[in-house]
């Protein structure tokens, strides 16, 4: 052979050359081809050159939970923020706008999602979403983890030009961006419109640039105000606040939403504790009034815990800073502090109203002209209760929030302890009134451990880390009004509003007893349970003959009863977003027949609550799937079906409650305030299913932030029925550092007679009664009935790890 090449290298040259030849042109045909191709589809090809390249137009690059896209001098980048959320972000020339109000949280811990790039389309996957983003055509489809089809985004660059656009199903219902003002017709329901104006400006109105929908996913958009549209599937958000489009997508069902919504925008500080008990609001009063008032409650033995002054508490409209200090001639002993003292040991908080306008002929108003504190370009104008002129401050300005809180002090320190802001949404922007009560919140927290309490005529998400609440406005009276507040309460919290209340009466006008009875049944089962009415209005409850009067109290009474319940759900919107009221979307999204209900709701995750708010006969009302007791009577009901309540038209004293199977339910005795004797045993109410269930009780000082700093007792309960005739109740290990007042737990393990109980293996000593078990200063147990049926009572020790079990 190598002879042959020696004898023949000519020959073996042109071989060569041959083979040369045929290469080229195998590559030249193979261009030819790919160039026909590249004009048929050239977007595509260069999109997945560039991805494998990772350069030049459509060019995608990758780091921990991002991918980056950029067309011209414009960059496109969305993060993987929670392994149920991403964030968009289209910045103009590469520029990214400042968060507004709204965000609170840019820092999320790692996710370590899988961003695959090595071909377009790019795809991000977690475990609970998936993300195709075409690199070429700048578009993105969201999946949830079974691959379902949730919104499409045809074209991401619409962002450059101030407006956001998505598909989804036609089908899907829509929920947020906007609830109700004081007066508009709220027949719509909770159900989202196609078209809505994007603000919170209005009294009564909650707003926010959020939109989510029960098939499973949200979109939740930084922008102070927009509109919104949704034509047939197709949702464009336009004439946003900035230039750069951001935003936030999140997959689950309505509570994870509403979850990550609050992680996005800030979570809502836990309230007072006194605060989750029933407050007296009233305009035209003097200290005279206010402490006969409250010692009818007393004698009546009424709980109440605060009282909310209107104007009558200031020294309105006269120099020397009125509008921030006590009213000398209508309450003598305010500024001194021993009012402040009269009612801390009658167990009653004062809360007191704010106004955004001073008057400009005081040595006040002189003030802010002279630093330019004053809402630019306003004029003077005559205030309606002074008839003097006023202007007023501009809140966006540091300053201004500063000076604001630093004369309120003297009131803080004298018994004011809660704002009451009042006409600071109607002729502003959005951030006028949030800027209001963000300037109280903070200059409290610097001033004060005392936790902040408000509540406000407007609201827009963003608000609720400034320890905000809502009421809705200067509502009437009647039965349709009051029914009208059901759907204002649910799509507030639609939201992120989860701290709602009313005008419990109606503020313009007196209700009539009936009224007034069913009304306070109702507030008992809303965040904030609060009565308010016009000038020189009462709304006690004995104002309104003695059948009212009953009613009323009892609802009262219940809710106190209540207050642990009630107040672990405090914690829970703290740490989680979800409050105390949820619309039953929230826990049954695939129900069609919770989708637009208005009629009950859910009071934390064991009770549904459907009130009386007409006087018809008979009340239909929906129970979802499950098993549900009334709460009064123990009859059980199957879920699916919708019953037929028969109302008590002659003493109005029926609440429909109903206790969903799996309920733990803690309780307290009634007290005439929150806070007045030591909780020395709580009783905690458990109904069994075959499916585990829990509850986090949690306590803590009820007055102080010590909980942001571990200062706090929170213990998981959980309760099975394993089989036929056995159960078992568990304590888990407690959170935090605080000791409760609470030494044992009364534990109602309802729907068995025990023959045989154990805690942690060992046998428990049994008892003869309830009124035994009640006396005896250590554990035990015993057995009887209610109206539930069997009970199996159990007294065991808080702060402990147990595993309880009952044998029937």
């Amino acid at each position: 052979m190598q002879g042959w090449i020696k004898k023949k290298p000519v020959l073996v040259g042109l071989t060569l050359v041959c083979a040369i030849v045929i290469i080229i042109l195998v590559i030249v045909f193979a261009n030819n081809g790919n160039s026909n191709k590249e004009q048929a589809e050239p977007s595509a090809t260069k999109a997945e050159e560039s991805v494998i390249n990772g350069e030049g137009q459509g060019a995608a690059t990758t780091g921990q939970d991002y991918l980056e896209m950029k067309s011209d001098t414009n960059v496109i980048r969305i993060d993987v923020i929670r392994p149920d959320a991403i964030r968009v972000q289209v910045n103009p020339n590469g520029v990214a706008e400042p968060d507004t109000l709204i965000i609170a949280n840019r820092d999320f811990d790692p996710v370590g999602a899988t961003i695959d790039v090595s071909s377009n389309p790019a795809v991000i996957t977690t475990d609970q979403m998936k993300v195709v983003v075409d690199t070429a055509k700048y578009s993105m489809t969201v999946y949830d983890h079974n691959d379902k089809l949730l919104i499409e985004q045809p074209d991401l660059l619409v962002g450059l030009n101030g407006q956001i656009e998505f598909t989804h199903d036609a089908k899907d219902s829509m929920y947020g961006i906007s609830g109700y003002d004081a007066t508009e017709g709220s027949d719509d329901g909770i159900i989202l419109g196609d078209t809505e104006i994007v603000s919170g400006g209005k009294q009564g109105h909650p707003g926010a640039p959020l939109v989510w929908s029960s098939a499973g996913y949200g979109m939740l958009v930084d922008t102070i105000n927009a509109r919104y549209y949704n034509d047939n599937g197709k949702v464009s958000f336009k004439n946003l606040s900035k230039p750069s489009a951001h935003y936030y997508v999140m997959v689950g069902n309505p509570t994870s939403i509403m979850s990550t919504v609050s992680a996005i925008s800030g979570t809502s500080p836990l309230f007072p504790k006194w605060s989750l008990g029933f407050m007296n609001t009233e305009w035209g009063i003097d200290e005279k009034e206010l402490l006969q008032h409250v010692n009818t409650y007393r004698e009546k033995q009424i709980p109440i815990d605060s009282f909310s002054l209107d104007f009558d508490w200031k020294a309105w409209s006269e120099d020397n800073y009125g509008e921030f200090r006590w009213n000398d001639k209508k309450f003598p002993s305010g500024s001194s502090g021993k009012l402040k003292e009269t009612l801390d040991s009658k167990g009653i908080k004062l809360t007191g109203i704010f106004k955004p306008r001073i008057h400009v002929k005081t040595e006040q108003g002189k003030y802010a002209t002279e630093h330019g504190f004053w809402w630019p370009n306003k004029k003077n104008y005559l205030d309606y209760f002074s008839k003097q002129p006023v202007n007023d401050l501009n809140f966006e300005l540091p300053e201004v929030r500063t000076w604001y809180f630093d004369n309120i002090k003297k009131a803080f320190d004298t018994g004011i302890i809660g704002y009451w802001n009042d006409e600071a949404d109607e002729g502003y922007t959005t951030e006028q009134f949030i800027n209001m009560q963000k300037g109280l919140y903070e200059g409290q927290r610097e001033y004060s451990d005392q936790r902040v309490w408000s509540v406000n005529r407007s609201f827009y998400l963003g608000a609720q880390k400034y320890a905000y609440g809502l009421w809705s406005g200067d509502i009437g009276s009647g039965f349709q009004v009051m029914a009208n507040q059901r759907e204002r309460m649910l799509t507030a919290i639609n939201v992120g509003e989860v701290k709602w209340g009313m005008d419990i009466g109606g503020f313009q006008s007196d209700p009539e007893p009936e009224n007034y009875a069913r009304w306070m049944q109702f507030g008992a089962f809303t965040p904030i349970y609060r009565v308010h009415g016009k000038e020189n209005m009462q709304r006690q409850p004995w104002y309104f003959g003695e059948k009212a009067e009953a009613a009323a109290t009892e609802a009262i009474k219940l809710r106190y009863q209540l207050i642990p319940y009630i107040y672990s759900y405090e914690e829970k919107a703290y740490n989680t977003g979800i409050g105390l009221v949820k619309p039953l979307v929230y826990d049954y999204p695939d129900d069609p027949n919770t989708q637009n209900l208005v009629d009950s709701w859910m009071f934390g995750d064991w009770l549904l609550v459907s009130p009386v708010v007409s006087q018809e006969a008979t009340k239909s009302i929906y129970l979802p799937q499950g098993e549900w007791i009334d709460y009064f009577s123990g009859k059980v009901y199957t879920g699916g079906q919708t019953i037929a309540h028969k109302v008590d038209l002659e003493n109005w004293s029926d609440i429909p409650l109903f206790i969903k199977k799996g309920a733990i339910i803690p309780t307290a005795p009634v007290m005439n305030y929150i806070g007045e004797k030591p909780v020395d045993v709580v009783t905690v109410d458990a109904f069994p299913s075959p499916s585990e269930t829990g509850f986090d009780y949690y306590d803590d000082d009820g007055a102080t932030y010590g909980y942001e700093n571990g200062q706090f007792f929170k213990q998981h309960f959980s309760v099975v029925e394993e089989s036929a005739g056995k159960y078992r109740f568990s304590t888990a290990a407690p959170l935090g550092t605080y000791t409760p007042e609470a030494k044992y737990y009364l534990i109602k393990l309802h729907g068995a007679a025990g023959s045989l109980v154990t805690s942690n293996g060992a046998d428990m000593s049994k008892v003869q009664d309830l009124s035994q078990l009640n006396q005896l200063s250590g554990e035990g147990w015993t057995t009887g009935k209610d109206q539930y049926g069997e009970v199996t009572y159990v007294k065991v020790k808080t702060g402990v790890s147990l595993s309880i079990n009952v044998t029937k």
